[in-house]
């Protein structure tokens, strides 16, 4: 990887574009990439294990999601696709990538109830129903646990929030450290070297 990170605000790495095709659900889809954008050469192997194992929403699915992260949107697609009565925030710092999901979101007609902004410019009164996340492991621990700790909170009354991550990366200790600030957590699923967690509130 150059210097140049996915994270970057501003990719200074040239646009230079191309498509991926995957499926989700028995969908399929057909996405636009570009360089400078994270896993652009394929869907992420952890994203297509978050796809895969986590509880995706059903067609009666209503609410508000975010999609913490969301590169060139392929969980936002896949999460406005599953949940027509849903609007889906697409929330990622890379501009590049959030003119991709736009981009993809209008190509498949999900314009209407895709919201694409950067952190700063979500509205601070909206909650999520489902957070849904392959987080940047490689920012670091402290940036990545700063970034639970900034949205885990907004999970609305009953909400449930899906992360990926890589075993390797972190997956284990961040389940452990997310215990120990209070919430309730749940490895769902363990596969290819990634670890799915089912994040709820406490009860009780």
């Amino acid at each position: 990887m150059s210097a140049d990170h996915y994270f970057s605000a501003e990719p200074a790495t040239p646009d230079r574009r191309g498509e991926i095709e995957f499926s989700a659900a028995g969908r399929d889809y057909r996405l636009a990439v570009a360089a400078g954008v994270f896993s652009a050469g394929r869907l992420d192997p952890g994203t297509a294990v978050l796809l895969r194992k986590g509880d995706l929403p059903t067609a009666d699915a209503g609410g508000t999601f975010l999609d913490l992260g969301c590169g060139y949107g392929p969980i936002t697609c896949v999460l406005a696709a599953e949940a027509p009565a849903a609007i889906v925030y697409a929330v990622d710092v890379n501009s590049r990538a959030r003119e991709l999901t736009a981009l993809n979101a209008g190509t498949l007609g999900l314009s209407a109830r895709v919201r694409v902004t950067e952190p700063d410019e979500v509205p601070d009164g909206v909650t999520f129903d489902q957070i849904w996340s392959n987080p940047p492991t490689h920012v670091g621990k402290s940036e990545l646990r700063a970034l639970m700790e900034r949205w885990l909170p907004r999970l609305a009354d009953g909400g449930v929030a899906w992360l990926v991550i890589n075993r390797n990366l972190g997956g284990d200790s961040l389940h452990t450290w997310l215990v120990e600030k209070g919430w309730e957590v749940e490895r769902t699923a363990s596969q290819k070297g990634f670890r799915v967690l089912k994040v709820t509130r406490k009860t009780g």
